[in-house]
């Protein structure tokens, strides 16, 4: 099979995206949040946890604590008990409270939309900032998760493990303003069609465009 050209394969990307877009009109950021700073600790949470356990802490944890300066005047021990149920609530809440107070003290308690800036943040790193980002309208990102790690390669958009660069191969396959919304999607397909586990390729509406690159067939029925 001959090697695809790049702007092959910038015309594969879109009709992905443009099909996963039609059949998910109405894909969004699954965590629950109102304002930026609920919004950064949501995403923080979300390390290592499904957005429906982040949902499920966050209200109490949002009442009891409504802005930074409430995060940075926190002690460990106070916060702990609302997001036990996260993984590592530990090293969370205490990078929550480091961020917080970061915010209080270099960006007058005001999340910033820099994804530089963010990612100087305590406990905030390149994806986190990313997410932040396109949902903030702050820097253009293509946050790369693991499903959208998990889906470039399978689609044969990146090779690489990476994050950072799988990132770049998708930003160099798509201008800014898809960016956002196409981390979106296929976070979305991620999660409901194309698993890391027996994805159902049998149903899925980008089939016929995928390589299926790293995908064990699934054994015939009988």
């Amino acid at each position: 099979m001959a090697r695809e050209t790049q702007e092959s394969k910038r015309k594969r990307v879109v009709e992905v995206l443009d099909r996963l877009e039609r059949a998910m009109p109405d894909v969004r950021i699954e965590l629950d949040y109102r304002t930026p700073m609920e919004l950064l600790v949501a995403v923080i949470l979300s390390a290592q946890c499904t957005d429906k356990r982040v949902n499920m802490v966050t209200p109490a944890l949002f009442q009891r604590f409504p802005d930074a300066r409430a995060y940075a005047q926190a002690r460990v021990e106070e916060v702990e008990p609302f997001i036990q149920s996260c993984g590592l609530y530990r090293s969370k809440a205490k990078n929550i409270i480091a961020a917080a107070q970061a915010l209080v003290k270099e960006h007058g308690g005001e999340v910033p939309r820099s994804r530089a800036a963010l990612e100087k943040l305590p406990g905030v790193g390149r994806k986190t900032a990313g997410v932040v980002c396109i949902h903030l309208g702050g820097d253009d990102a293509f946050p790369v998760d693991t499903h959208v790690k998990r889906l470039a390669y399978r689609l044969g958009f990146s090779r690489h493990e990476d994050p950072d660069k799988v990132e770049e191969d998708m930003q160099a396959l798509l201008p800014p303003e898809r960016w956002a919304k196409g981390h979106q999607l296929l976070v979305w397909h991620g999660r409901r069609t194309c698993f890391a586990r027996a994805p159902e390729c049998e149903r899925c509406g980008v089939a016929d465009l995928c390589p299926k690159k790293g995908v064990t067939p699934r054994p015939a029925d009988g």
